[in-house]
């Protein structure tokens, strides 16, 4: 007969009984050495489990006993809640797997059936909520960002509207910090006659100029940017010049129409 308390069914005496003798079978033939002839007897006969309706085998007293305590903690565990049938259940696995192969598989199966009989589903969840999780999935990496091309080098304020670069013999045109033209090569003062450094202003502008200075050589598109003739104008760029920058025409051209009076020039 079963009947039901609560959320969980209270298992009859007589199938408790039933299950403590198989297990105290098992446990009395391995720790009171008296192995050979219970195995024998187990294996004549199947240990009768939870429910079952075959008695017991006879046990010699010391089994008997050892029967009797093991129901009584049963109970004992049973009135004490679904925690501690559970740490009773632990105790006594752990104990069952002390014993011979041929016992340990039975016994143990024994001891679930009374826990599973007794509080339906609370080993099955208690054992899924002690088993381990998955580890959870690597964030996935991040991208280094790309490395972005530095940009060259401008010591030329944002201010200069025309710069020149003397050491590598580059002038550009720039807008707002930006160049807007060039660079293009050009060619500056030779020793002793060298280009002025420093920030400047173009003070005015000549489109077929010359130099009486020098007999009358052309100077064409000439932006003058010093009250001393330094002037960016278009010539030859393979030679130094006294002082001026010069440069091929299309550049010449480019830098005399861009640049007009006030204009800030910037030569390092």
């Amino acid at each position: 007969m079963t009947r039901y308390i609560g959320k969980h069914r209270k298992v009859s005496n007589t199938s408790k009984k039933q299950f403590a003798g198989a297990a105290a079978l098992a446990l009395g033939a391995s720790t009171l050495g008296i192995g050979a002839s219970v195995a024998t007897a187990s294996e004549a006969s199947a240990a009768p489990q939870l429910g079952s309706s075959v008695a017991a085998p006879s046990l010699p007293p010391q089994i008997a006993q050892l029967q009797a305590d093991f129901d009584a903690q049963l109970r004992q565990a049973q009135a004490n809640g679904v925690t501690a049938l559970l740490n009773a259940r632990d105790a006594l696995v752990a104990q069952a797997k002390n014993l011979p192969p041929q016992f340990r598989t039975p016994v143990i199966q024994g001891i679930d059936n009374f826990v599973n009989a007794v509080a339906p589903g609370a080993l099955q969840q208690r054992e899924a909520a002690r088993a381990p999780k998955p580890a959870p999935k690597p964030a996935p990496k991040k991208q280094a960002p790309k490395k972005q091309a530095r940009p060259a080098s401008n010591p030329c304020p944002a201010s200069a509207h025309a710069c020149v670069d003397i050491k590598a013999q580059r002038a550009w045109l720039q807008k707002g910090g930006k160049r807007s033209y060039g660079p293009v090569i050009v060619s500056t003062g030779r020793p002793g006659q060298e280009t002025p450094r420093g920030m400047f202003t173009v003070t005015r502008k000549v489109k077929d100029e010359i130099s009486y200075e020098f007999g009358n050589a052309p100077m064409p598109y000439a932006v003058y940017f010093t009250n001393n003739g330094h002037a960016f104008h278009q010539g030859t760029t393979n030679v130094q010049s006294a002082g001026c920058v010069r440069m091929n025409g299309e550049a010449a051209r480019t830098f005399f129409n861009y640049l007009q009076p006030g204009d800030k020039v910037y030569i390092y």
